[in-house]
């Protein structure tokens, strides 16, 4: 029984979104490539507005699949800024596209790109206390290391702050309010339960 959930979670498709996903460990690549592009969207923008999209971000970036995404070139992104179901903001939409490129090179060198991901938090998630919002950062050492990497390997809308909601959206870090029912739960995961994507 649900007895109480962080405060964001004001709506019906928040309270979707933060029960199901939010700080849910994540290992799957297609998912983690998913969230990259999410995230980076999201900038500059409401979370809310970008979960309202997501059905019409799945349709137009094939299912989040980068190896086809890293195919777009000239008339997929005419497409794309052309589709009012998505952020028509050119400079994302082509940071999607590089990313899916950078994406397949993390693949081909580590093998998967969770291998890659999470090693900033040394493959375990980081469970944190805190009993008030306004205790929860908007970056991190390990967020500020993985920007600083993500970039040198050419992905874009990867700076410290987006890391940090990227790592809290696939589960890097633990950010639920120590009194939210989902807190717990995580925390048991990241002390040792199976880790489902």
């Amino acid at each position: 029984m649900v007895t109480h959930r962080c405060s964001w979670a004001t709506t019906p498709l928040l309270v979707a979104y933060h029960d199901a996903e939010w700080g849910a460990p994540v290992r799957d690549d297609r998912t983690l490539f998913e969230f990259l592009v999410l995230e980076g969207a999201q900038a500059g923008l409401s979370w809310t507005t970008i979960l309202q999209r997501r059905p019409a971000y799945r349709r137009a970036f094939a299912d989040f699949h980068p190896e086809a995404v890293a195919r777009f070139g000239p008339e997929e992104v005419a497409a794309l800024l052309a589709d009012p179901t998505i952020i028509r903001n050119r400079m994302k939409i082509e940071a999607a596209i590089r990313n899916a490129r950078a994406f397949l090179k993390v693949q081909e060198e580590f093998g998967t790109f969770a291998d890659y991901i999470w090693r900033f938090v040394d493959g375990v998630p980081r469970v944190n206390h805190w009993t008030d919002p306004a205790e929860v950062p908007s970056s991190s050492p390990e967020s500020v290391a993985m920007s600083r990497d993500l970039k040198k390997r050419g992905f874009a809308f990867v700076g410290p702050t987006i890391c940090y909601a990227y790592m809290q959206a696939v589960g890097m870090v633990n950010d639920h309010l120590v009194d939210c029912f989902r807190h717990g739960e995580l925390a048991r995961v990241a002390a040792g339960a199976p880790v489902e994507a």
